[in-house]
């Protein structure tokens, strides 16, 4: 889903023109980006909790070469999932091993992964 996925969706469910959807996405969003430039996190109940990070400077590699570098020190941003969204994510949910044909059938699918099977 993109913002502009986002975008449409609001003004589909609340009616707004899609002018103001925009400002009203773009407003969240800058909000949200506001208050963790300054270092405080930010809490949305029932989805969960975002919070800045520091991470400090570390040895690192290159892996195209394997020469030693210095990873920078920089900010971060963790989110941390409520308990609300972690249930409704699981909600229905079969890991694809445990899956029968029969189930297949009835579309419980579990949702496909990024993992390429290399470790």
């Amino acid at each position: 889903m993109t913002k502009a996925d986002i975008i449409e969706s609001v003004y589909e469910k609340v009616g707004f023109s899609k002018k103001e959807s925009a400002e009203l996405v773009e407003l969240v969003f800058d909000t949200l980006k506001e208050t963790l430039e300054r270092g405080d996190k930010v809490k949305v109940s029932g989805f969960g909790n975002f919070q800045p990070r520091y991470k400090r400077a570390r040895p690192g590699r290159n892996p195209q070469s394997g020469q030693p570098i210095e990873i920078t020190a920089r900010r971060v941003v963790k989110f941390v999932p409520s308990q609300v969204l972690k249930a409704d994510l699981n909600d229905g949910y079969i890991p694809e091993d445990e899956l029968s044909a029969e189930d297949e059938d009835e579309g419980h699918v579990a949702p496909e992964t990024d993992d390429d099977g290399e470790d």
